[in-house]
């Protein structure tokens, strides 16, 4: 055999083995990846609808279905808990957790964080806590997804803060005068055209900051999970099973904490932003 030939076997081989680990481990990317099938065991594969209206896609995903259930979820408790208050002021029963969590994003997030007048812009951050909260939660459930773990969800999550951010700044110091109040006072004037391009890029650079931040901690936790589990698989041998359970279910409980940290991040930075566009003589 010639090394030419040594070389074109030792090429096929490779490909074997790549071909091989990509079909062991491409269930991985299944389960993180938004796709238009349901998994669900006791009824098989479920196939989404698509539609397609004016050569737009506006086909049903997997991830749209479970922001449906996180919005479902969260309607049926909080108007629950709304319609309770009518009737009595002492929260009974679930609506003891909600009054903690309303209570903690009121004095501990939006109240320290954007002072004076904090109250408007509260019903939105209490939206954004909740439904982060409760589509994090929805994907640690087995067969779930984690619609937080994909780029465009959180990326719509954070142009929606950065609207409200634009829109309370300006409600409060006007147009001319929030973008007035982003360059620093007494700068020198040969300064200004670089101050100018920095504050604006500022300006994109954080929603582009909340948006990246929960995508990657969603999906970073459930792609190690997977990764432990799958090299039962890949090693095919019993040895690294308790290993690898151990340490997957480590991560489990892990991720309930990030879940939680999470909303509250997102939350906390939104506040935050909305707090130094409001209040910029601070």
């Amino acid at each position: 055999m010639t090394t030419l030939d040594t070389l074109h076997t030792a090429a096929d081989s490779l490909k074997t083995a790549v071909a091989t680990k990509t079909q062991d481990t491409g269930w991985i990317m299944h389960h993180i990846l938004d796709s238009r099938e349901l998994d669900f065991p006791p009824f098989g594969v479920i196939h989404l609808p698509e539609i397609h209206l004016f050569g737009i896609d506006f086909s049903i995903t997997k991830h749209l279905v479970f922001i449906w259930i996180a919005v479902i979820i969260l309607s049926f408790f909080l108007i629950r808990a709304a319609k309770s208050y009518k009737k009595s002021k002492v929260p009974k029963g679930f609506n003891n957790v909600l009054e903690v969590l309303i209570v903690f994003v009121r004095d501990e997030i939006a109240r320290p964080t954007i002072g004076k007048g904090f109250e408007r812009f509260l019903p939105y951050l209490l939206t954004v806590f909740f439904f982060i909260l409760t589509a994090n939660f929805i994907g640690l459930v087995p067969y779930t997804a984690t619609s937080t773990s994909n780029i465009s969800v959180t990326a719509a999550l954070a142009l929606i803060s950065f609207g409200v951010i634009q829109v309370g700044g300006m409600m409060k110091n006007g147009v001319f005068g929030y973008f007035r109040g982003l360059i620093p006072h007494g700068i020198p004037s040969w300064l200004l055209p670089i101050m100018i391009v920095v504050e604006l890029l500022g300006l994109f650079t954080k929603p582009f900051a909340l948006a990246i931040r929960l995508f990657a901690n969603m999906t970073a936790g459930h792609i190690v999970i997977m990764a432990l589990i799958g090299l039962i698989f890949i090693l095919r041998t019993y040895f690294v099973v308790p290993v690898s359970i151990s340490f997957a279910l480590f991560i489990y409980l892990l991720e309930i904490l990030v879940a939680l940290i999470q909303a509250y991040i997102f939350t906390m930075l939104s506040s935050l932003f909305i707090g130094m566009a409001v209040h910029q003589e601070h």
